[in-house]
């Protein structure tokens, strides 16, 4: 869909009752205004207002009137809703009444960061394999802390129970445009992951919110619900949403190594943005989750991996984000370290080729460690160069909120 003309076509082939205007605030959660087809042309010239103070991160009593308009190039049904009478969905970007853009839009800045990056002459892709854990309701269809099964890492029916769920997922998410590229059971019981094909930096955001949300409807269809959090059992794996990342450039250099130096570089200081919740530092340094600022190739111990690839694609993953990460934030955060280390032309140190969890305590000892409580996190964040260049202080300061975290 490019414009107005043709969401108002599609509305009116599919029979749309009900168009959802999508938002989010500072920390990733999807926020939405659902409007009827008469009112789509408003939304176009005009936009549509809320109450920019109600909405966590954006405060501002001040100016409180921020103004909601779609892009059309992100209309998707909403495909667990009623077909007759349906519901499509749109994300926004956010203005001033003057009609500027608004400077905490997170989703804006991710725009902003791949267009420098493609300024420069880089392209990123990412690929995000996010876990989540799914736990039953009672008959009341309130949440229990009952895992749906107690199967094993990529496990089959019938010790996996979320084999259903996650086909409808797949389904769902297919009709919304989205390609998954695998799902299966993780090792925690009631523990699940769904991976994605490859995709520019706001494709693969706008995907990714848009999966968090299909699971949680999804599961609370089928009497269940879904948990994104780092930490849901303290004896289990936590959940981790891994990134995969690809750079490519338009002189055909290799930029991986430098892109890879530069999130190295400024991990520490990006963390609490990567780990936004005090669960996330329990999760580090334990069942595959990283602690030590590092990298190898292939080694799931480290921060950064090289996995082994047969399309001869060369690819990092980074191990240290949780689901509950804003992700449109996380991309664009990503996108600019990597780009310091392009810069700069730095070079990381010499891989660790060593299982990090049962590693010589003298070797561990001399590595570098990511922060080990969101206060560190905090601290590191405010201290940091990096971030004031990249994050608003009002952003930030939602962020240190203390408030938020207890």
């Amino acid at each position: 869909m490019q414009n107005y003309e043709d969401v108002l076509k599609f509305v009116e082939e599919e029979n749309i009752r009900f168009i959802r205007l999508a938002f989010f605030d500072v920390f990733g959660n999807q926020k939405n205004i659902a409007i009827m087809p008469g009112e789509l042309q408003r939304a176009f010239r005009d936009g549509i207002s809320f109450d920019a103070s109600a909405i966590a991160g954006f405060g501002e009593e001040v100016r409180s009137d921020l103004f909601l308009k779609p892009d059309p190039e992100t209309l998707s049904i909403v495909p667990w809703r009623p077909v007759d009478g349906g519901v499509c969905r749109m994300f926004c970007d956010i203005f001033y009444p003057d009609g500027t853009p608004f400077l905490k839009d997170t989703r804006r800045m991710l725009k902003k960061a791949a267009a420098e990056a493609k300024e420069r002459g880089i392209s990123i892709n990412f690929g995000p394999e996010v876990e989540f854990y799914v736990f039953r309701q009672d008959e009341h269809g309130e949440r229990t802390n009952e895992p749906i099964d107690h199967a094993d890492y990529m496990a089959v029916g019938p010790a996996d129970r979320g084999e259903n769920l996650r086909r409808d997922i797949c389904f769902n998410l297919i009709e919304m445009g989205i390609t998954p590229e695998a799902s299966h059971h993780e090792q925690g019981a009631g523990q699940n992951e769904v991976d994605f094909r490859y995709s520019d930096p706001l494709s693969a955001a706008d995907n990714t919110v848009t999966f968090k949300w299909a699971v949680r409807n999804l599961a609370d269809a089928n009497g269940m619900w879904a948990d994104f959090s780092p930490k849901p059992i303290r004896s289990q794996p936590g959940n981790g949403m891994h990134l995969n990342m690809s750079v490519s450039s338009k002189d055909g250099r290799d930029y991986t190594s430098a892109f890879m130096a530069g999130i190295l570089k400024y991990i520490k200081d990006i963390t609490l943005f990567l780990n936004p919740l005090p669960q996330s530092y329990e999760r580090f340094g334990q069942m595959e989750a990283p602690y030590y600022i590092s990298w190898s190739g292939q080694n799931r111990s480290q921060l950064i991996r090289i996995p082994a690839d047969l399309s001869g694609r060369k690819r990092m993953e980074l191990r240290s984000p949780d689901p509950m990460a804003n992700p449109y934030l996380a991309y664009t955060l990503l996108i600019y370290a990597g780009l310091e280390g392009i810069s700069q032309n730095l070079r990381p140190d010499l891989p660790m080729n060593v299982n990090l969890y049962t590693a010589d305590p003298d070797l561990t000892g001399k590595l570098d460690k990511l922060p080990s409580k969101i206060e560190e996190a905090m601290q590191l964040a405010r201290g940091s160069e990096f971030v004031a260049q990249h994050v608003s202080k009002e952003l930030l300061d939602a962020y240190c909120d203390v408030s938020r975290i207890r």
